[in-house]
């Protein structure tokens, strides 16, 4: 007689343990939400300290669920800096929302597969709504137009380069060009280096006073390569830079790429929210004729990691670029109607991203998030108020698309590499005081103190009092 055999489930929780492990996750998500704001900004510890607390063998029997939570929220969360606290002004912050957290909890739990239509046509059918929703902010044509969610703006950078380069150049780019400027953020660098093109191929243009690719500067480029035998392929424009939140002549440099036949690439990771504000969506006049867009919904969308957008004009240049089916799928075509997203970027197996986002916009509604946005604007307009008030302070750039850079300035004189190193300073202490995350950056070969001013939970106070405390630092270690 033949024994069947029972399924040997040794890798489930009883529907008790795993309702109490639920609970529990949320109860701690709830206390870390409402209260970081009393917690400091910064929790790095060092490698030995971080050995001495994780460092074990590979566990060979159980951990209750209740031990391994207290670890890692102690012991992994308790040493990580938090980029949706209030004070955290650092790079270009997450500042996340609770909704879309427990949708990505959801997500995780349907384990749906997002890259065919076969296997999650409901998720497929939301990325599609969702990035028509995008498509429809920024301006792009929901007819033609279409996108992938990716894990973030670099990969969508690299997946629009290369749509880019496969269009005009084919299978042949051995001449191709593409054109940029120096506030163009690292990602694009990395994404010609990945796509394998020589320095030769790659214009990384000076950018003009006012930290814009300079339209002359690119049209004369573009005339002495096509003199040189070489092919234009994609120039990339900035939609909020991550330096100084600079927006790019968009009309202008939309005009040379139609007169030249160049793909134009909008890189808007975090300013492509200014979409959503009545007022300052002008700032962006111009980016409804790029043929791609790069949309991070992990930023200024208060989204949680990861979540990156590319957004196309053209979706079936996208798919062109990337369609390739071997034979252990073919089970899985379906025609453009049914859509499969590992079609259209470099991901076969991808998780559901568009329900984190999609989620978020019904509870909370779209002007929810306008208000949200605009209160960005707000703050770094708000900065500059206080920043005015000293005498020691001196603004170099913004405020811009949420982004203000200034200087604190002694009142003696002081040697470049000195007043640089003062404002390393100020920096350095305010962020090992755990009250705020800042950071610097270089503008025209000068050190600055950068603030980004997206969290809507950003009190003016909180505000006030940052500013007055790197006054007060910059007072101390100048003397």
């Amino acid at each position: 007689m033949t024994h069947l055999r029972k399924p040997h489930a040794v890798l489930e929780l009883t529907p008790e343990e795993l309702r109490k492990l639920g609970y529990a996750v949320i109860d701690e998500m709830v206390n870390h939400y409402y209260g970081m704001v009393d917690e400091p900004v910064t929790h790095t510890a060092d490698r030995a300290t971080l050995e001495k607390l994780l460092r074990e063998p590979i566990p060979q029997q159980p951990t209750p669920p209740d031990v391994v939570l207290a670890q890692a929220v102690n012991d992994v969360f308790g040493n990580v800096m938090y980029t949706e606290h209030p004070r955290f002004f650092a790079f270009v912050p997450s500042p996340s929302n609770a909704v879309s957290a427990i949708a990505d909890m959801l997500a995780a739990g349907y384990n749906a597969f997002a890259g065919t239509w076969l296997e999650a046509s409901g998720p497929a059918m939301v990325e599609v709504m969702t990035l028509e929703w995008l498509l429809e902010l920024v301006g792009l044509p929901t007819d033609t137009g279409g996108g992938i969610f990716t894990s973030g703006g670099s990969l969508a950078n690299l997946t629009a380069l290369h749509a880019a380069r496969h269009a005009y150049c084919a299978d042949d780019d051995t001449n191709g060009v593409i054109y940029y400027s120096d506030q163009a953020h690292s990602s694009v660098d990395r994404a010609t280096r990945i796509m394998g093109l020589r320095p030769g191929q790659v214009r990384r243009l000076p950018s003009d006073d006012n930290y814009r690719l300079s339209v002359s500067d690119l049209r004369a480029a573009i005339a002495q390569d096509r003199a040189n035998g070489q092919v234009p392929f994609c120039v990339v424009a900035n939609g909020g830079t991550t330096n100084t939140g600079t927006v790019d002549l968009l009309p202008q440099l939309a005009d040379l790429c139609a007169e030249e036949n160049i793909w134009l690439h909008v890189d808007a990771a975090y300013g492509g929210a200014a979409a959503l504000s009545h007022q300052h969506k002008p700032m962006l006049a111009g980016i409804e004729r790029a043929d791609s867009v790069t949309v991070d919904p992990h930023k200024w969308l208060f989204q949680p990691y990861e979540l990156g957008g590319l957004l196309v004009r053209d979706r079936r240049k996208l798919r062109a670029a990337f369609l390739l089916v071997p034979e252990y799928l073919k089970d899985t075509e379906s025609g453009e109607e049914n859509v499969n997203f590992y079609d259209y970027g470099v991901q076969l197996t991808r998780g559901f991203r568009a329900l984190k986002l999609w989620m978020s916009l019904k509870v909370f509604g779209l002007e929810a998030f306008q208000q949200a946005v605009d209160w960005g604007f707000e703050q770094a307009e708000l900065a500059a108020g206080f920043l005015a008030q000293n005498p020691r302070w001196e603004v170099i750039a913004g405020p811009q698309m949420g982004v203000i850079n200034f200087r604190y300035i002694p009142g003696r004189a002081i040697e470049p590499d000195a007043l640089d190193a003062l404002q390393q300073a100020i920096v350095n202490e305010i962020v090992a005081s755990g009250w705020a995350m800042i950071a610097t950056t270089i503008l025209k070969g000068k050190k600055v103190i950068r603030l980004v001013l997206i969290n809507p939970r950003t009190t003016d106070d909180e505000l006030r009092e940052t500013i007055e405390r790197l006054a007060a630092l910059g007072e101390q270690l100048s003397v």
